[in-house]
């Protein structure tokens, strides 16, 4: 008997977690691949942080990834797909299964977790976990040797990374520009006013209501002062420049099987069964950043697409009716506001009289607690270098 294979399709937090509720939910009718380029897990959420100081496990970002959580029914495929058909996924190289050298993996459902991809240092760009490794550390060392900072884009990346610089270095100057008059725009406004207060207390410059004019070949490093000109003509001394707006997401892969499925922004259309948009691909779902729901994009929306997923796929097998995804939860995040402080923010409900909840926390760690990731991802912190 031919082994059935789903397929997940990217191994950051949505895909891991769906790889590991299907592996369980398998029960020998089907194996579960998960493919991911990368040979380390990337705790994203560590990035901001490790990205402007030389004093955290830097390496500790990058967990090597444990293919013993898959259990019998799950293996890891390091590698990139790179093209799909209606059965099958196509990768950018050759590797063991079965005892076969394959570049192609045939599947019976197929999962698509690919996220978006942000720029750097919130993305790391790098080959393995020694280059990755080596490009935070660098550009934590340009932080802790400039003077005038300028970060552009007050999304969660800017703020942590604005904050948690100038708890870090109140000596320095920092400066946060931001295009709408809020930050964290797509919250209530209260959260900016919680952002604020904090950016007045530490003494970050905030430059709201104002787009940059970003430079064609980037701003220059390590060659002493210039300047951030924004589009009024406004100029902002600095001698290191961020770049933390944009997010880019990583939908290609789905265009040599069904380009209509992607939307004017670039996300996956999906049906409430997150399921794609397209009925000749029954088998065929998307989840968390990727997926065009109209969740907010962030962990807990994602993980409660990942159970809809893992049990529409045993569906599938059963034959039985899919169930349907509903966005429930309004938008929420745990936001660093330097290094000890946090917020645990939450749109308003309609149950709520239209107030949002504000958790205010104080127990934050410089290293942002990256030894209970590794546990939690079953990894052997003992052995930070593998």
């Amino acid at each position: 008997m031919t082994t059935r294979n789903v397929v997940v399709i990217g191994g950051s937090y949505v895909g891991t977690n769906v790889a590991e509720q299907l592996a369980k939910a398998a029960q020998g009718r089907f194996r579960v691949l998960l493919v991911e380029r990368n040979s380390h897990f990337q705790h994203l959420f560590a990035f901001p942080r490790y990205a402007v100081t030389t004093k955290v496990p830097t390496n500790k970002a990058f967990i090597p990834y444990q293919p013993s959580r898959l259990g019998e029914n799950g293996s890891f495929i390091q590698a990139s797909a790179i093209g799909l058909t209606k059965s099958a996924v196509q990768l950018d190289r050759r590797v063991l299964l079965d005892g076969e050298q394959v570049d192609s993996i045939p599947y019976y459902a197929l999962a698509i977790a690919t996220g978006t991809k942000l720029a750097p240092p919130s993305n790391v760009p790098g080959e393995n976990k020694l280059s990755r490794t080596a490009y935070l550390r660098k550009h934590a060392e340009q932080v802790e040797h400039s003077e005038q900072i300028v970060i552009i884009g007050a999304g969660a990346v800017g703020v942590q990374m604005a904050l948690d610089a100038k708890e870090l270095y109140p000596e320095k100057s920092i400066t946060l520009v931001h295009s709408r008059d809020n930050v964290m725009n797509k919250f209530h406004p209260g959260l900016h006013g919680v952002v604020k207060a904090r950016a007045d207390e530490l003494g970050v410059n905030l430059v709201l209501g104002k787009r940059v004019k970003l430079p064609k070949d980037g701003y220059p490093v390590n060659k002493g002062r210039f300047d951030v000109e924004l589009v009024d003509g406004t100029k902002i001394p600095a001698d290191l420049a961020i770049t933390c707006n944009g997010m880019t997401p990583q939908s290609e892969i789905i265009r040599s099987l069904s380009a209509d499925v992607i939307d004017e922004q670039g996300y996956i259309t999906v049906k409430n069964t997150l399921q794609i948009k397209d009925n000749r691909f029954p088998n065929v779902f998307s989840l968390g950043d990727i997926a065009a729901t109209a969740a907010h994009k962030a962990a807990r929306p994602a993980m409660k697409q990942a159970e809809i997923v893992t049990k529409n796929i045993v569906h599938l097998f059963n034959q039985e009716a899919l169930e349907k995804y509903e966005v429930t939860d309004p938008a929420a995040i745990h936001l660093t506001l330097g290094i000890l402080k946090s917020v645990i923010f939450r749109n308003p409900s309609p149950a709520s009289n239209n107030e949002p909840v504000v958790m205010h926390k104080d127990d934050g760690l410089l290293d942002m607690g990256i030894d209970g990731v590794w546990a939690r991802r079953g990894a052997d912190v003992s052995n930070p270098h593998l």
